[in-house]
C-alpha cells in the first residue's frame, strides 16, 4: 500500500516542485482512477492492470484543460488563489462523480491468488498492485534523470527564469508536468482500487489526499524520490499499526494506526522541519 500512496504522492511533489502550486483536488483526481478501474472491469470485464493505460490518458486531457482553463489563468497571483480554486474544483469533480454514479459505495473482486511468505498469506492482487507502482515510478525516474525532458523538468524545479533562458518553454513545461501529475494520481487511483477493491464512492479521496499531504511534507516539499520513500514509510507504519492493534483486540484499529502514523511523522518533522529529503 506504501508502495502504491507513493506512485500518487510523487505527482502531488510533482505539480509543486514544479509549478509551486499546491493540487487540493489531488483527491478528486484519484478518486476518477478508482472509478475507471471499477467500470471498466465491471461492465467490461477488463483487467484492472490494463485500466492504468486509459487512466493515464484520461489523467493527461483532465490535467490539459485544467491547466488551460484554470491554472494558468492564476498561478502567478496570490497563493491564497490556487488553493481555493483546488478546493473549487475538488467539490465539482466529487459533486459531479455523485450525479452521474451516485453515492453509492461500490466494489469489486479480483482474486488471482494468494502467496505465503512466513505463514501471511499477501493476496496476488495487492502484491500487483505494488510492483506495478513500484514500475511506474522507475519508468518516471528513469525519464527524469536519464532523458533532455528530464533535464528541462529539473531545470524547472530549479530556476524557472534561468531555464527560460536556456530555451526552455516553460508554459509547455508546465502544462506537461501539470498533466503528467494528474495523470500520476488517477493511476495511482486506478492501483488503490486493485489493492482495496471496495469502498469506492465520490467523496473516498479525501482520505488519501491528506495521507498524500503528509507523505509530501515528510519526504521533502518538492523531493520526487522522497514522496515516493515517504509512501513505503507510511504505509509500513499503518500496516504494522494496524496489525498489532488487531493483535491486542483494539477498537477500530485503523484509525487508531493513522494516529500513529501521524504522530510519528511529526515527531519527525520537529526533528527534521524539512522532511527527509528535502533542502535546508
Amino acid at each position: 500500500m506504501g508502495s502504491v500512496l507513493g506512485l500518487g504522492a510523487v505527482g502531488l511533489s510533482l505539480i509543486f516542485g514544479v509549478l509551486r502550486v499546491v493540487n487540493l483536488a489531488h483527491g478528486a483526481f484519484l478518486m476518477l482512477g478508482m472509478y475507471i478501474t471499477y467500470w471498466l472491469f465491471v461492465l467490461y470485464g477488463l483487467n484492472p492492470a490494463i485500466s492504468l493505460i486509459p487512466s493515464f490518458i484520461v489523467g493527461l486531457l483532465i490535467g490539459a484543460i485544467v491547466y488551460q482553463t484554470i491554472i494558468s489563468r492564476i498561478m502567478y497571483g496570490p497563493e491564497l488563489s490556487t488553493l481555493v480554486a483546488g478546493v473549487g474544483l475538488m467539490i465539482l469533480l466529487e459533486e459531479a462523480a455523485k450525479v452521474m454514479w451516485e453515492p453509492t459505495y461500490r466494489g469489486f473482486i479480483y482474486d488471482i491468488g494468494t502467496v505465503y511468505v512466513g505463514g501471511i498469506g499477501l493476496p496476488l492482487s495487492k502484491v500487483a498492485s505494488a510492483l506495478l507502482s513500484l514500475l511506474l515510478v522507475a519508468v518516471f525516474f528513469i525519464v527524469l534523470y536519464k532523458t533532455k525532458l528530464g533535464t528541462a523538468v529539473r531545470a524547472l524545479m530549479q530556476d524557472p527564469e534561468g531555464a527560460a533562458l536556456c530555451g526552455i518553454n516553460v508554459r509547455l513545461m508546465y502544462a506537461l508536468m501539470f498533466s503528467l501529475g494528474v495523470s500520476l494520481a488517477l493511476m495511482s487511483g486506478s492501483l488503490i482500487a486493485l489493492h482495496q477493491q471496495q469502498g469506492i464512492n465520490p467523496y473516498v479521496g479525501h482520505s488519501y489526499l491528506l495521507i498524500a499531504f503528509v507523505i509530501v511534507v515528510l519526504g521533502g516539499l518538492g523531493s520526487l524520490h522522497g514522496a515516493y520513500v515517504g509512501g513505503i514509510l507510511v504505509g509500513v507504519i499503518i500496516s504494522l499499526s494496524t496489525l498489532v492493534f488487531t493483535f491486542f483486540g483494539v477498537p477500530q484499529p485503523m484509525i487508531l494506526a493513522h494516529f500513529i502514523a501521524f504522530l510519528l511523522i511529526l515527531i519527525i518533522l520537529l526533528l527534521r522541519p524539512q522532511g527527509l529529503f528535502g533542502g535546508k
